[in-house]
């Protein structure tokens, strides 16, 4: 899945120093588009809803409702580095929250050790879809959506369409409904997360590679970078991640189903591929998926205490995962343009 180029062409001090405001305010806003519309957004619905959105019990609604979420967009963000594509963040998280709860009230296993269990089943789908697309060479798109279908079977067939339940001790049921700061502890899950990954992606070589890969693998291979490794290993820190999440899942809901958890996979990716059109535009950024996924939050939120109906939120979802593409498109194809037009024109011929 080669649809994200992996290399931003976000404007520097030196393009905008000698130009106009007009001109300098055009580069930039690609940039920060996002976060400005979603800043014009909170103030519209506050404006518009001024008894129920800018309160604390609807920022702390908010926050709580969309860890998840953000979680499993930071976890396809790093496939997408690569420029590969991981569906099973949104099948992975049925099978995982059915499993956290029914490792404890079924099988008698304390909550630390089915967490543990967890996030290794998530580390082992990872590792599968990894050697799928690496070794088998099978499309990331056509693999994930495979491996996802096949675990979504599986959690089918072992709760039989019923709900799993059981008594939770309090200490699992914390690890989402605890606050810090008066604020839903979730939030600060995605916030820690968000900011390792920063770190990884900016300012190590891990991140570096990953980008490479994405950018053009076959000179990312001739420069000496195993590709295989590092693809295989953001498929297997996606799982992980997207594991984690399913844990949250089951601390919220308490109760295990399969028919809970595949509503999440658009959103996520959405805010995925939202972060590639903003911060960095055409390239996917841990800043410009967590601005996503708040615009998203924001945009959804609003509406429904307008009064939208049920289908407001996909119809939403599905709106912008459509205008999201085709901005990364529009800043793909800008960007090559731009990048013809800085080469330099060789010398005649003597």
């Amino acid at each position: 899945m080669q649809s994200l180029d992996s290399n931003a062409l976000e404007p520097t001090a030196a393009d905008l120093k000698n130009l106009p405001l007009r001109a300098r305010l055009m580069r930039l806003l690609p940039v920060y588009g996002l976060p400005i519309l979603t800043v014009l957004l909170i103030i519209l619905f506050s404006l518009l809803l001024p008894q129920t959105f800018p309160t604390w019990l609807n920022l702390r609604a908010v926050l709580g409702e969309k860890s998840v979420i953000a979680l499993l967009s930071l976890a396809a963000m790093i496939p997408m580095m690569t420029g590969r594509i991981d569906l099973t963040v949104g099948y992975g998280i049925v099978i995982w929250h059915v499993l956290a709860i029914s490792l404890q009230t079924q099988y008698g296993f304390g909550w630390p050790m089915a967490v543990v269990i967890v996030l290794l089943g998530g580390c082992l789908l990872g590792l599968v879809n990894g050697v799928l697309v690496e070794v088998a060479r099978i499309d990331s798109f056509i693999a994930t959506l495979g491996t996802g279908t096949i675990i979504y079977a599986i959690a089918l067939w072992y709760t039989e369409g019923r709900q799993v339940l059981g008594l939770l001790p309090p200490a699992f049921t914390g690890l989402y409904a605890s606050n810090l700061f008066g604020l839903p502890i979730a939030a600060f899950y995605v916030l820690g997360l968000a900011l390792i990954l920063w770190i990884v992606s900016d300012y190590l070589p891990i991140g570096r590679n990953l980008y490479a890969i994405g950018a053009n693998q076959r000179a990312a291979e001739l420069n000496g970078i195993r590709t295989r490794r590092f693809v295989i290993g953001a498929f297997i820190a996606s799982g992980l991640i997207g594991a984690f999440a399913g844990v949250i899942l089951a601390a919220k809901l308490r109760i295990g189903q399969a028919s809970v958890g595949l509503e999440f996979l658009l959103p996520a990716l959405v805010g995925a591929f939202l972060g590639s059109t903003t911060i960095k535009p055409g390239r996917v950024n841990v800043w410009g998926t967590i601005a996503g996924v708040v615009i998203l939050a924001v945009g959804i939120s609003g509406i429904q205490q307008m009064g939208g109906a049920f289908y407001v939120e996909p119809l939403f979802n599905g709106a912008t995962l459509l205008i999201a593409i085709g901005i990364a498109g529009y800043a793909q194809r800008r960007r090559g343009s731009v990048r013809h037009a800085r080469k330099p024109l060789s010398s005649p011929a003597k």
